[in-house]
């Protein structure tokens, strides 16, 4: 569906993250992935998707596409009672992340930006996800076994936790995989 554009642009992918991959490879078949380095670092006076989406700007911004190109970035967070959670360094903070998510309320945000070179529409999607009360050694198996550093929040919701843990969903299922594709395939179709 997205045909026309695939042969309007070079499309690419600035993210390291295989999940994105495997998600856009959904609704565009061919794309490049290539990332550039950026200090994660946003303003403190953003909240939610405000700093969502300013981060997937922030990753935008070293790539100059040329009248062919078209790059998408894109950045995941997840908030509890007001805190941004993100990506941890060591298993303790894994475990410590999920803690405070289990039995509670949480929200997944993903900002994503996507730009040529006349052209850049940044958005975000907002995805709610409850956890069942998990207990200290589920928790543990899970940092253990899947090592989820490289995760904002410190899961993946399509892992073993994901099919154990989560009571309920409010939104985009893929959103918390970290690209919302529906939206990402709808906002597309304006570069066509």
């Amino acid at each position: 569906m997205l045909g026309d554009l695939t042969e309007k642009y070079q499309i690419t992918l600035a993210s390291n993250s295989p999940r994105r991959k495997e998600l856009l490879t959904e609704i565009i078949p061919i794309f490049k992935v290539e990332s550039k380095e950026v200090e994660e670092i946003y303003p403190n006076n953003l909240e939610g998707g405000e700093v969502a989406t300013f981060l997937s700007q922030l990753k935008s911004k070293p790539f100059q596409p040329n009248e062919n190109e078209l790059i998408i970035t894109a950045d995941t967070i997840v908030i509890i009672d007001g805190i941004i959670l993100g990506k941890p360094k060591t298993p303790e903070e894994a475990l410590n992340i999920l803690t405070l998510l289990s039995g509670k309320k949480h929200e997944v945000i993903t900002g994503v930006t996507i730009r040529t070179k006349d052209k850049e529409l940044s958005f975000y999607d907002v995805t709610k996800v409850e956890f069942y009360e998990l207990n200290p050694n589920e928790i543990k198996y899970y940092v253990k076994e899947y090592k989820p550093f490289d995760k904002a929040g410190a899961y993946g919701i399509q892992e073993w936790i994901g099919t154990i843990g989560i009571k309920k969903i409010e939104g985009d299922f893929y959103n918390v995989m970290g690209l919302p594709v529906h939206r990402v395939y709808r906002e597309l179709k304006q570069f066509i």
